[in-house]
């Protein structure tokens, strides 16, 4: 596929602006649309909020997205990108399916199994547009002294790898969608991430155009969920319910799946193995923080011998307030332990292994004693 001369970063950040202001503007509508239709979330036992919110706020998101990705296809920059690859108008079209369906379950509560059908057919759509993985590296195997091996999948191989991670990163965003402001800015800095690794492909790639959906969409989606942010953060005027969290969740795979097969696996030798696990390694820091805590809760859950789509108010932002941090400084820590996990995980695939190291190292050391300062004073006290 032909080069482009230089990386198109003006047009990834205008396309991300866009999203932000179209998301930022059409949220207001939505929320009165919610209103007028019923679909507000009324407090629960498990809840922190203690006011009726209107939900459905997902659909300002997936209208910001949308803008965003018909704009890039008018700009002369970006436009041949989708000359080249389905990738980012079957993440658009699976992403406004999964919103409607959200929509329809922040309306009505569906039930869990009728939501991850919709989950199952919306990572369909993906594999029929052709966003699949399609091979990996791993760090066995290999012959005549070489280090790991690049595994190359089939289609059902790659199709179902492609619909277990949709599956797992939409519920494990739907299940961290607690506090205010959490998973919109969990969505943000993992898609920001995703694009700060996608422009690098792009990069390694020469500019080659077909490289250019990944960074399209996490850039529209990163900005689609700041500008959410302002009517989300604490105290939120809408909540994005399952039409918005389960939307991130796919996008971030699509991105992320998109990626992968954009690798350029000759260009690295066995001592690369991170740059080579790179795709792994984002995707598995993008999920640490929401996956972490829907294996916690499906664990928990287990064992109490409830089903696992059963609630409970034991998430991690639940125990965060009960160490004693306020709902901002338990989001704004989730934030930083996230962004940590994301961008320390890029950056290692993008610059010196030993300063990003350090940097992130002492990033965890800051972020560990911000988050036990409140215990550490409640024992002091009761000393």
């Amino acid at each position: 596929m032909p080069p482009t001369q230089g990386l198109p970063i003006r047009e990834y950040i205008l396309v991300a602006l866009t999203a932000a202001a179209v998301t930022f503007l059409l949220t207001g509508v939505v929320r009165r649309v919610a209103i007028r239709i019923g679909a507000i979330a009324n407090p629960r036992a498990r809840d922190v909020h203690v006011t009726p919110i209107p939900r459905m706020g997902g659909i300002g998101i997936f209208l910001g997205v949308a803008a965003a990705m018909g704009l890039a296809h008018q700009l002369p920059a970006l436009s041949r990108g989708f000359d080249f690859s389905f990738d980012s108008l079957g993440v658009l079209l699976a992403a406004g399916v999964i919103s409607l369906i959200g929509a329809l379950d922040d309306r009505f509560e569906l039930d869990a199994w009728t939501k991850l059908a919709g989950q199952v057919m919306c990572a369909g759509i993906l594999v029929i547009f052709g966003v699949q993985w399609v091979s990996f590296w791993v760090p066995w195997g290999g012959g005549d002294g070489s280090f790991g091996q690049v595994l190359v999948l089939d289609k059902n191989q790659g199709a179902l790898l492609t619909v277990v991670l949709v599956v797992v990163m939409v519920n494990a965003m739907n299940f961290v969608d607690g506090l205010d402001g959490l998973a919109g800015g969990l969505g943000f800095i993992a898609a920001a991430a995703t694009c700060s690794f996608s422009l690098g492909l792009l990069d390694s790639s020469g500019g080659d155009v077909g490289a250019y959906p990944p960074a399209l969409i996490a850039a529209t989606l990163a900005g689609a969920c700041l500008g959410f942010l302002p009517y989300n953060f604490q105290p939120a005027k809408i909540f994005m319910g399952d039409s918005g969290s389960m939307m991130i969740g796919l996008m971030l795979a699509g991105a992320t799946t998109s990626a992968s097969g954009r690798v350029p696996y000759p260009q690295f030798s066995g001592k690369d193995a991170l740059a080579l696990l790179s795709p792994l390694v984002v995707v598995a820091a993008v999920l640490f923080v929401p996956l972490l805590d829907l294996i916690m809760a499906v664990i928990r859950r287990t064992r109490r011998g409830e089903s696992p789509f059963a609630a409970d108010k034991m998430h991690l932002h639940h125990r965060l307030l009960e160490i004693g941090h306020s709902q901002r400084r338990a989001v704004l820590l989730i934030y930083l332990w996230a962004g940590l996990l994301a961008f320390g995980a890029v950056s290692v695939t993008l610059f010196d292994d030993a300063a990003v190291f350090w940097i992130v190292g002492f990033g965890f050391l800051l972020a560990t004693l911000v988050s036990v300062i409140p215990r550490l004073r409640s024992r002091n006290r009761t000393a």
